[in-house]
């Protein structure tokens, strides 16, 4: 039987391009664009991405009763969250200081405006945008087979702060350190979008989608 993909809709974020590459390293999985509950509960794998501001999010997954299944699908099988999808995990984002899912301790914070940030002489914009190194913080199924600094791509002017920090699975600079990738149990989710990161990007995608949710491999 064929593995079933949901790739949850809550009227924001990059759907069509995160669904096409789920489907050119799946090509046997059943990849379906959805906002219904019901759906997403039956789903064997669940991709939770997105783009905008986090109040306007948390609004979206309110109003279409998506909270309490994307709760229960973190608890139970393998989870992905790319960019505001890792966002709003957290507690809390100072983008609209509203409240996020609360799955994960620790906050959301603004990157420091330009005027503060500086390397090389240059100054640094926020957003965020463009190709970054991604240090691996600890061995994850889901790096397996990509090289430690590859490259990815990033589109943010927030980052998250773990309470925890046994949660960060990878850093990036900009210029000072931030965890852009998180792991724990069966939920992983990263800032930069991977679905635009070329090889390594679609290296993550299929080692997500042949992943069984236990992160305690070597």
């Amino acid at each position: 039987m064929s593995s079933r993909i949901a790739v949850v809709d809550y009227g924001m974020g990059n759907l069509r391009s995160v669904a096409k590459a789920l489907e050119h390293v799946a090509p046997q999985a059943v990849i379906e664009v959805t906002a219904d509950a019901t759906a997403i509960a039956a789903a064997d794998r669940v991709v939770f991405p997105g783009q905008g501001a986090m109040r306007d999010a948390m609004r979206e997954l309110a109003a279409r009763d998506l909270v309490p299944v994307l709760r229960d699908a973190i608890a139970a099988k393998p989870f992905l969250g790319i960019c505001l999808g890792l966002q709003a995990l957290f507690e809390h984002s100072e983008e609209g200081d509203c409240a996020g899912l609360g799955v994960l301790p620790g906050r959301v914070r603004r990157f420091a405006p330009p005027a503060e940030a500086h390397t090389g002489g240059e100054r640094l914009k926020v957003p965020h945008m463009g190709w970054n190194s991604v240090n691996q913080s600890r061995p994850h199924p889901l790096w397996a087979g990509i090289a430690d600094d590859s490259r990815f791509y990033f589109v943010h002017s927030y980052f998250v702060e773990p309470a925890d920090s046994a949660t960060a699975a990878a850093t990036s600079a900009y210029p000072g350190r931030f965890c852009c990738a998180v792991a724990q149990g069966s939920l992983f989710a990263t800032q930069f979008h991977p679905e635009k990161s070329q090889g390594a990007g679609l290296a993550l995608l299929r080692n997500f989608v042949n992943w069984d949710g236990q992160s305690a491999h070597s």
